[in-house]
């Protein structure tokens, strides 16, 4: 009976450490949250192809799990506050937010920190091949998408439009951007706007169901002297071809799309992350998941950065010799 007993004791001390052990190991691996944006758009594609990459999921310290948002403002804020761990942001509101001149929102959003460059991002506006609309300023009093509210989108169209004078005279529909190109086609928006690399899957669809054209919006800017206002802004060109019967290309105007964290991120975590999708087979990786990470690349890592860097992607920058 003796015997049996302390057997007993031994084997419960056993599986409490084996639960331990086991409790130990998962509580090890943090959670991580990235924010990507709405569906349609290249931000959700960012989040979900880091968290599916192989090397990243097999990590024992850290789990990324991929979450949707309406975009470059809302990853702002919720990075800021520590609700994402990582975000895809304009690198213009990074900026604008670091100074405290976000639209309407004085405070500082100094806790959200550059990790990485990883495409343009430019405006396109859509209207339908043959409309009177040949400018921004011809949205007067037209029906036009302009982005979920929160995202990059919204804030840049807003950005824009006011500085053109049109904001309050359009009729706005604030919308993501598949939701858009459907309304677009059916007949229920005269025009609709994005602020995403190309080619865009939401205006592959508007081509597919009616004749359109890019507004040369690089024109307006100029003319306006939108660009000495906000010098983050860089010239572009859609180039012809792109989509279904635009065949000229499509001046334009872009920022930068970076990969940012909160300030709290561990350095280690935020140079392994790099360490992992900065190399030949991590890179091949994202741009099979979208032609458009094909600008992303060691020697372009702190392109468009006018704010300050992680110390886990300085350290990683330097190491690689951009620094």
């Amino acid at each position: 009976m003796t015997l049996s007993r302390t057997a007993m004791v031994v084997a419960g001390v056993v599986l409490a450490a084996c639960a331990f052990t086991s409790t130990s190991t998962v509580s090890a691996a943090q959670r991580i949250v990235f924010g990507g944006g709405p569906a349609g758009g290249t931000f959700q594609v960012v989040a979900n192809s880091i968290q599916t990459y192989g090397p990243v999921k097999k990590s024992k310290a850290y789990r990324v799990r991929a979450q949707s948002s309406a975009g470059s403002v809302e990853n702002l804020r919720k990075v800021n506050a520590g609700r994402m761990q990582f975000g895809v942001v304009y690198s213009g509101h990074v900026y604008l937010g670091h100074n405290g001149r976000m639209k309407n929102d004085t405070r500082k959003y100094t806790d959200v920190l550059a990790v990485s460059y990883l495409y343009g991002a430019p405006a396109q506006l859509v209207v339908r091949k043959g409309s009177d609309i040949r400018s921004v300023k011809d949205l007067v009093g037209k029906r036009v998408g302009v982005g979920n509210a929160g995202s990059g989108a919204f804030a840049n169209c807003e950005l824009f439009f006011t500085h053109m004078g049109i904001w309050d005279k359009v009729k706005r529909n604030a919308m993501g951007y598949n939701d858009a190109a459907a309304a677009f086609g059916n007949n229920q928006l005269d025009a609709f706007w994005l602020f995403t690399a190309f080619p865009s899957g939401a205006v592959i669809m508007a081509a597919q169901t009616n004749d359109i054209e890019l507004i040369d919006l690089a024109r307006d800017a100029e003319e306006s002297g939108f660009f000495k206002k906000y010098p983050y802004f860089a010239k572009l060109a859609v180039p012809a071809g792109t989509y279904r019967g635009v065949d000229k290309a499509a001046p334009s105007f872009q920022d930068s799309t970076l990969w940012v964290a909160n300030s709290k991120v561990s350095a280690d975590i935020v140079h392994d992350l790099l360490s992992k999708i900065y190399t030949d087979e991590g890179l091949a990786y994202m741009r099979n998941q979208k032609k458009t990470f094909k600008e992303m690349s060691v020697k372009d890592g702190t392109k468009g950065i006018v704010t300050p860097l992680h110390p886990g992607a300085q350290r990683f920058w330097k190491e690689k010799g951009v620094m």
